[in-house]
């Protein structure tokens, strides 16, 4: 990776949404908690959830990535609550499919915008897909 495509990689709006990432708190009493880790980089993602009639009621995230995994779970942190199973799912499968070339995700999603330069980085989507998997499988076992 060459020092410029580095620069364009690890723009600044992706270094500010990953030192201002949202959910940082602990919750007092979640309902579940699931921890993910990316294998080909080592990000890890732990996640915790309340749950309230099949919606995220309260989020929470502790975030262990390179700038482009913390500023994909700012984005996700900041959007997540009172999002059900399937609008989670939907994310999940519409960032995946921007990774690859696709569109961006719908609302309220479209900051993710920020991360199509890493489409040409394979080994940083895990990262990136992080906090969207951990939830849904949270989701799961609320």
């Amino acid at each position: 990776m060459s020092d410029t495509d580095l620069i364009k990689l690890y723009s600044q709006r992706i270094l500010a949404l990953a030192a201002d990432m949202p959910g940082t708190d602990p919750l007092p009493a979640p309902d579940v908690t699931v921890r993910k880790r990316a294998p080909l980089c080592g990000s890890t993602v732990e996640v915790s959830l309340t749950c309230t009639d099949g919606r995220v009621s309260g989020y929470s995230q502790t975030v262990h990535a390179c700038a482009l995994g913390q500023a994909s779970a700012a984005i996700f942190g900041a959007q997540v609550v009172g999002r059900t199973r399937d609008e989670v799912a939907k994310l999940r499968d519409q960032l995946a499919e921007m990774l690859k070339g696709g569109p961006v995700p719908d609302a309220p999603f479209g900051d993710y915008e920020v991360l199509q330069a890493a489409r040409d980085y394979p080994n940083r989507h895990g990262s990136i897909l992080l906090a969207p998997e951990a939830t849904l499988e949270a989701l799961e076992q609320c």
